[in-house]
């Protein structure tokens, strides 16, 4: 078995290298190949971003000491991250002050896993079930064949979500995705 992916906070903190990489690549790209690049990158944020909402923040509620104010901080720093990446997709890579923008968001982003590396991950770890750990990585790889294309900051229920309309539904289908693969 491929230890990166052995347990969901494993395979979220390669995710984290992956998303770093990925800023790194848009900012290096010009062009069509910059716009490609944050294409990826968009889909890999909504990816980690979805998994983190649907499965592993609120397991880490019920099973981390001070779980819930753990989160709450956690799904803050997200919804800032998703509206500055919707401002960016609406802005597009060729605007002059794009890269501006990125070098800000790229910082909050590796703030944000920095924070869920050091308060949220290792108690998750010490006080999780490793076996349901093991499973959700199953919900995080399914959810990145669903997962949404553009962000959508301040969405993070499904109610929410059909309010919307269609551009949403690509997440509520991630969702479905993450749940069907959990067994709920």
């Amino acid at each position: 078995m491929d230890t990166r992916q052995s347990d969901v906070v494993t395979f979220l903190k390669h995710q984290h290298e992956e998303i770093k990489t990925l800023f790194t690549e848009v900012e290096s790209a010009q062009g069509d190949a910059r716009e490609e690049a944050f294409r990826r990158l968009v889909h890999l944020l909504a990816v980690h971003e979805t998994a983190e909402e649907e499965l592993v923040h609120p397991y880490a509620r019920k099973v981390v000491p001070g779980g819930d104010a753990i989160i709450d901080q956690r799904l803050q720093e997200e919804n800032e991250a998703k509206q500055a990446l919707s401002d960016l997709d609406e802005m597009g890579t060729d605007n002059p002050d794009f890269l501006k923008h990125l070098d800000a968001l790229r910082t909050d982003v590796i703030d944000h896993a920095e924070a869920e590396e050091r308060f949220e991950f290792p108690q998750l770890e010490a006080e999780g079930d490793p076996d349901r750990l093991r499973k959700m990585t199953a919900g995080v790889k399914a959810a990145e064949k669903m997962a949404p294309t553009h962000p959508h900051p301040g969405v993070e229920s499904a109610a929410k979500n059909m309010l919307l309309g269609a551009p949403v539904a690509i997440m509520d289908r991630a969702r479905d995705a993450i749940r069907k693969a959990m067994g709920n």
